[in-house]
């Protein structure tokens, strides 16, 4: 019992990480601008994203743009857009994968090939972390760069925005999430492995003899 729930909850620790990947991936806001030397007091801030940037004003107006061309975009935004795109698909096969194997459900009959689909599920959920890990480290190191790079004039610094910082705490969940999900398989028991045995009492015939089928 202990370990069915420390697996649901491993399933939903890797939910909640597959909905945080999905929702960095949407927002544009993985690069904000810097204010920074003259910068202090700005009317607009920028915000670059994987599919679009926006201006947002002062007054709260935003206006946000597409990106017109996919391959005029910088190798780090092609990488993100890729990736995050294969982690939410895979995140989707390795939450069925995880509730076909896992201990709550019938899908499939308890048993050692049961246990080892659970052990995929978790294995998925842990490439997604790592996966989505490659562009999130990618970005922040290209704007730290950028941040103490003194030809880099101050008006194009940027900084890390929410969306790094949400995909962090997705990775950290799906990561999590899959190893637990994983270390729980190894408690599964396997029911078909332990046979019960039963024998039948020995009961004395007429003749004070114990019958020989008794015996098989």
């Amino acid at each position: 019992m202990t370990s069915a729930a420390l697996e649901i909850l491993g399933l939903g620790l890797g939910i909640l990480g597959w909905v945080g990947v999905i929702l960095a991936c949407g927002l544009p806001m993985w690069q904000v601008s810097a204010f920074i030397d003259v910068n202090i007091v700005v009317a607009q801030t920028i915000w670059e994203g994987l599919w679009m940037n926006c201006v947002v004003q002062s007054t709260g107006q935003m206006q946000c743009k597409v990106y017109d061309s996919i391959l005029a975009l910088r190798p780090e935004v092609q990488a993100g857009r890729a990736l995050t795109v294969i982690v939410a698909l895979l995140g989707l096969v390795a939450l069925m994968v995880t509730v076909v194997g896992a201990q709550c459900t019938n899908c499939i009959r308890p048993g050692k090939m049961k246990s080892r689909i659970v052990i995929a599920g978790g294995a998925i959920y842990i490439l997604c972390g790592v996966l989505v890990l490659v562009p999130l480290c990618w970005f922040a190191n290209i704007v730290i760069s950028d941040f103490y790079d003194p030809t880099v004039p101050p008006s194009q610094k940027r900084e890390m925005g929410a969306a790094l910082y949400i995909g962090w705490a997705a990775t950290a969940l799906l990561l999590f999430g899959g190893c637990l999900i994983c270390c729980c398989s190894c408690f599964q028991r396997d029911e078909t492995s332990f046979p019960v045995k039963y024998s039948a009492p020995r009961r004395p015939t007429s003749n004070g003899e114990y019958d020989k089928k008794n015996y098989v």
